[in-house]
C-alpha cells in the first residue's frame, strides 16, 4: 500500500462511505472530503467531517500507520492542531497534537477495493515511458487535451514564480528581469548560472552607456565574463582586451572568473564564448527588449530584434586564440530563436500579466506559444508515439511539463488521465 494511493480513495471517495466509525467506536459521516494541499502541512484542508454528535471543520492527515505521525513529527508542530481525523491503513498507536489533545482515528485496511489497487499496482509496474500506454486507445481525446492544458498552465505558474522571486531582487525593474532571465537561459543547464552572473554583473545602467559602441559593449560583456585574461596574439582579442581595461578603471568593475564557464559536452556553436558575443550584438541593437511584452510584439518582429550577427571574428573562431573552419552563419539560428520566444519570453510576459492583473499579456504568452511549432525531444516524440498532436509550442510544453512532472515519476494519481484511467 502507498500514501498516494490512500490520497486517491479518500480525494475521490473510492470507499464505502456508510458505517465509518473512529476506532474509539464513534459514528462519523464524511460531508466534505476537503482541498487536496500539495503543499507543506496536512494533506487535506478545510475537510468537514461529523464525528459522533458533532461537525468539526479542519485538516485530514493520512498515513500508512498511525504511528507515522510521530515519524513525521506532527506532534511537535502546531501546523496540525487543525487535524480533525487522521486516517490511516493500518492502526498501531494512538496519537496527539502539540496541545497532547487525541485525534480520531479512521482505519482503512478493510475498506479497499483490492483489485483496483492492484490494477494501480501494475500500472507503477510499466516499463514503458507512459505508464498508461496500453490504455490511451481508451481514453477521450478530451481528457488527453484537458491534462496537457492544465500541465501548461501550471508550467507557466511555476516559471512565473521564478520570475516574480527575481523581480523582487532587482526592485521591481522589469527590463532588469528580461536582462538577466535572456542572459540565463542562452547559457542553458551547462552555464546557467555563470550566464546569470554575468548579467547580474551587467546592469542595464552600465550597458546603456556604451551601448552606442559595439565594440565596447563587445569589450564589456567578454571582459566582465573573466575571458580577456590570457595573453593571445590576435589582433581582435588585444583591442577588447585593451578597451576592457579602460571601462573596468572607468566604472570600477570587478570580473568573474574563467573557471566558472564550461564548455565540456557542449557543441562548439553553444560554447560560452559564442553565446557572449551573440548577446553582445543583440542587447547593443536593442536597449529595451522588455518593449516586446509591453507592445506585445508578432512572432515576426520578435525574430527581426534577436536574430542580429555577432563580430564577424566568430566566423572563425569558437573560442578566443583559436582559429577554426570558416563557417557562413553566427546568427542564432531558428530553432534557437523559437526556444527564446517559448522559455523566456512567453513566461515573462505571462509572468507580468499576472502580476500587474492584466489578461492581455497572459494571453500574448499564449499567443507566442500557439504561433510556434512544437518543440521536437524525446519527450515530444513519446507523445506523438501515443498520437498526441505537438503542433504548436502551446501542446509541447503541456506535453513536457506532464511528463516531467506526473509520467515520468508515476504520480498517475494526481493526473486527469490516470486518475481517468483508474476511475474506469
Amino acid at each position: 500500500m502507498t500514501e498516494d494511493y490512500l490520497h486517491y480513495i479518500w480525494k475521490f471517495s473510492k470507499i464505502n462511505l456508510s458505517n465509518l466509525t473512529t476506532t474509539e467506536g464513534e459514528a462519523i459521516v464524511i460531508q466534505k472530503v476537503g482541498l487536496h494541499n500539495m503543499n507543506a502541512g496536512p494533506d487535506f484542508l478545510e475537510s468537514k467531517i461529523k464525528i459522533g454528535g458533532t461537525v468539526w471543520v479542519g485538516s485530514v492527515e493520512i498515513h500508512i500507520n498511525s504511528s507515522d505521525w510521530e515519524k513525521h513529527k506532527h506532534q511537535y508542530d502546531s501546523a496540525y492542531n487543525n487535524t480533525i481525523l487522521h486516517v490511516v491503513y493500518e492502526h498501531d498507536k494512538e496519537i496527539y497534537n502539540s496541545n497532547n489533545n487525541p485525534i480520531p482515528t479512521l482505519v482503512l485496511s478493510d475498506k479497499i477495493d483490492f483489485d483496483a489497487y492492484f490494477y494501480y499496482e501494475r500500472f507503477l509496474a510499466s516499463k514503458t515511458p507512459l505508464a498508461c500506454s496500453s490504455r490511451f486507445d481508451d481514453l477521450p481525446r478530451f481528457i488527453i487535451t484537458a491534462a496537457l492544458t492544465n500541465a501548461l498552465f501550471e508550467r507557466l505558474e511555476s516559471k512565473s514564480h521564478k520570475v516574480l522571486n527575481l523581480l523582487s531582487r532587482l526592485k521591481g525593474d522589469w527590463d532588469e528581469v528580461f536582462h538577466v532571465f535572456l542572459f540565463r537561459y542562452f547559457g542553458m543547464n551547462v552555464n546557467g548560472d555563470a550566464m546569470e552572473e554575468l548579467a547580474l554583473r551587467l546592469p542595464l545602467k552600465l550597458v546603456h552607456k556604451v551601448s552606442a559602441d559595439v565594440f565596447q559593449q563587445e569589450a564589456l560583456f567578454f571582459g566582465q565574463a573573466g575571458m580577456l585574461k590570457n595573453d593571445y596574439s590576435d589582433e581582435y582579442y588585444l583591442a577588447l582586451k585593451k578597451e576592457y581595461l579602460y571601462l573596468k578603471q572607468k566604472f570600477q568593475l570587478t570580473e568573474m572568473e574563467l573557471v566558472n564557464w564550461k564548455y565540456s559536452k557542449l557543441r562548439p556553436p553553444n560554447f560560452p564564448t559564442i553565446r557572449i558575443g551573440q548577446l553582445a550584438s543583440i542587447t547593443a541593437s536593442s536597449q529595451r527588449l522588455f518593449q516586446i511584452i509591453r507592445e506585445q510584439l508578432p512572432v515576426s518582429d520578435i525574430r527581426l530584434i534577436l536574430d542580429v550577427a555577432p563580430n564577424e571574428y566568430w566566423m572563425s573562431h569558437y573560442v578566443f586564440g583559436k582559429e577554426s573552419t570558416p563557417r557562413k552563419n553566427t546568427r542564432l539560428g531558428e530553432a534557437l530563436l523559437m526556444n527564446i520566444i517559448i522559455n523566456v519570453i512567453a513566461p515573462l510576459s505571462f509572468a507580468y500579466g499576472k502580476s500587474i492583473g492584466n489578461d492581455e499579456f497572459v494571453n500574448y504568452s499564449y499567443q507566442l506559444l500557439q504561433n510556434n511549432k512544437a518543440e521536437v525531444n524525446k519527450i515530444t516524440k513519446i507523445w506523438k508515439g501515443q498520437n498526441v498532436e505537438m503542433i504548436t509550442a502551446f501542446d509541447s510544453q503541456g506535453g513536457i511539463q506532464l511528463y516531467n512532472q506526473m509520467c515520468k515519476n508515476k504520480k498517475c494519481l494526481n493526473c486527469k488521465i490516470g486518475v481517468h484511467l483508474l476511475n474506469h
